[in-house]
């Protein structure tokens, strides 16, 4: 039996994601549309005699930065190598850059094998929306869509190892979602003090990322944006564990840690603002 690897096609893609939801990993609705927009060429299949067998992410940020993700083979197909040589093809499209991942704490070791190093762990929170609220008054809370987008450019630029509006422009425009942005006193001309975004996942909604100046602004987009999903729905929030403010305005809103990820990198680890970091975008794509 021939065994191949190449670059997916969108609908491609879109079995992955298929997958991942059989995995329990709750992806968002559009998650392949919007994958796919960051980096056309950054998803890879193998294929067995032309069937689809095992999926990676390896998606490329810039000149200087790629992330690992959606490494999944099919139930049949796994531990007979299929996986690792799809892996060799992805890191080899991610060769000169540095490389992240959050993968399950129990595969630290494996991950080590191929040069990461743990950087942090991140916990995933969980819990259920209370329905409209005062916070979906808040004034200072403002549609993304009206501010203009170099604002959220330069806001969102010192929390990703490259430049990635590319991907921010599909994200934050995605049907279904809710991203909002709070304003520093000035308004417009002195730019944004934080933004987050909530999109649907099969399972309930799913808020990332969550940046913001502070604590009292991170917990002025969380409340608005959980204001705007129906009330009971499940709702997750993804927080690094060495912001302790992040943890507990999770706790503080009654959310259960549900999952943990180790996130690692390759080389040098990005020096990133995590005590401004609330919630991750995604684990898929960093």
């Amino acid at each position: 039996m021939a065994y191949t690897t190449r670059q997916l096609t969108l609908a491609e893609l879109q079995t992955a994601i298929d997958w991942a939801a059989a995995e329990g990993w709750n992806p968002g609705v559009q998650d392949a549309n919007c994958f796919y927009a960051a980096d056309p060429s950054g998803f890879w299949g193998g294929f067995l005699d032309g069937e689809l067998i095992a999926t990676l992410g390896a998606v490329k940020y810039g000149q200087g930065f790629g992330f690992i993700g959606l490494y999944l083979v099919k139930p049949g197909y796994r531990g007979q190598h299929y996986g690792i040589a799809l892996w060799r093809a992805g890191m080899a499209s991610l060769q000169g850059r540095t490389v992240g991942l959050d993968g399950v704490p129990a595969q630290q070791a494996n991950y080590g094998r191929s040069g990461f190093v743990l950087a942090h762990n991140n916990i995933r929170f969980a819990g259920q929306a209370a329905g409209p609220t005062v916070a979906a008054a808040d004034a200072g809370v403002v549609p993304l869509a009206g501010v203009p987008a170099g604002l959220v450019w330069a806001y969102d630029r010192p929390f990703f190892p490259e430049d990635r509006r590319q991907f921010l422009r599909h994200w934050i425009s995605q049907p279904g979602a809710h991203a909002l942005g709070v304003l520093r006193p000035g308004g417009l001309a002195s730019g944004l003090a934080g933004y987050g975004v909530v999109r649907p996942c099969l399972s309930g909604y799913k808020i990332g990322p969550l940046l913001a100046d502070d604590a009292a602004v991170a917990r002025r987009l969380y409340l608005a944006l959980v204001a705007r999903v129906p009330a009971g729905a499940p709702v997750f929030l993804d927080v690094p564990a060495l912001n302790p403010a992040a943890l507990a305005l999770a706790q503080h809103q009654g959310l259960q840690p549900v999952f943990e990820t180790a996130r690692m990198y390759t080389g040098v680890a990005p020096r990133l603002p995590l005590a401004r970091l609330f919630g991750i975008t995604s684990f898929e794509l960093g």
